[in-house]
């Protein structure tokens, strides 16, 4: 027999409100402030993505299947990264006519904080099979620089 937690969905419902307002508050621009379109128990931030950087390179990972590369803008300001896009839904069936509707279609903005500075004219971005790929090449000023040590005789 399964047991059932009666305060599991509040829980859930109380982290989804604090990890928005934190989103909220913490980001500076107001295009920050825009989460996705995506159902579920709660907001979502679209596309999802993956941040992680080698010695040389900053790269995300944005999952955005189903939206057209024309549409997308990437752009770097001020040490973060902004997605901008369009997902067009399915013109052929009507509202009324849906049972259920999890795929949504719209507008999106994602902005990433960059963890560090990057050369803003060296970007890349590579769209293929539904998966955006930004590499953001580092800033010499960002690179870790190798210090000789000189030992006295």
């Amino acid at each position: 027999m399964a047991t059932t937690n009666p305060w599991g969905d509040l829980d859930e419902l109380r982290h989804e409100i604090d990890r928005t307002f934190e989103t909220f508050w913490s980001d500076r621009r107001p295009d920050h402030w825009r989460v996705a379109f995506l159902p579920g128990h709660g907001a979502r931030q679209y596309p999802l993505v993956n941040l992680s950087e080698d010695e040389g390179n900053v790269y995300v990972e944005a999952l955005a299947p189903g939206v057209d590369p024309k549409s997308l803008d990437v752009s770097v300001l001020q040490g973060a990264l902004t997605i901008k896009g369009e997902k067009p839904g399915l013109a052929q069936v009507t509202a009324d006519a849906y049972h259920r509707n999890e795929r949504a279609a719209g507008r999106f903005t994602r902005t990433i904080d960059l963890p560090v500075d990057v050369d803003a004219t060296r970007v890349q971005a590579d769209y293929r099979n539904g998966l955006l790929v930004v590499t953001l090449p580092k800033s010499e000023a960002a690179k870790p620089k190798q210090i000789q040590i000189n030992v006295a005789g």
